[in-house]
């Protein structure tokens, strides 16, 4: 899926008006992850906490008329992508929301598709990119081993 930079700007723009709230200079810390939840009939982004307050939302052209066929992980991989280079830009570092807390992908069920960002100090979520050849090298590994 590729969308139009103005669109990933839309996106963007919608997830800081969301965490907007969270951000203070109190120590007060709020238990919560934050829901993405993409429409592909009507095009819209809505973005939730875990007592389903919408905190905020954006209409994505682009959506409207894509097909269904492959939406999710296309949306997924693209809101992954961004959360991540926001996390990186620091965008993060002062929510006042308790660690770990994640931004999760869900359907118009509310049910979880996939975990997009785990913000924790600590934790590294696995993916498939750092997954990759895991398999090949531990069988090279064992098979080295079982030799000597």
């Amino acid at each position: 899926m590729k969308i139009s930079q103005k669109s990933i700007s839309l996106i963007e723009e919608a997830i800081l008006k969301a965490i907007a709230p969270y951000k203070s200079d109190s120590h007060s810390t709020t238990v919560t992850d934050i829901h993405l939840q993409p429409n592909l009939g009507t095009g819209n982004l809505s973005i939730f906490n875990d007592e389903d307050q919408e905190l905020a939302d954006t209409h994505i052209e682009e959506w409207v008329d894509y097909p269904m066929e492959g939406f999710y992980s296309g949306i997924e991989n693209i809101l992954s992508n961004l959360l991540t280079g926001m996390k990186e830009r620091g965008e993060f570092d002062d929510i006042s929301i308790l660690k770990p807390y994640s931004f999760v992908l869900v359907d118009s069920d509310k049910e979880t598709l996939a975990e997009l960002l785990l913000v924790d100090e600590d934790t590294l979520l696995l993916n498939e990119g750092l997954l990759k050849g895991l398999d090949e090298e531990l069988d090279a590994f064992l098979k080295e081993l079982l030799e000597k």
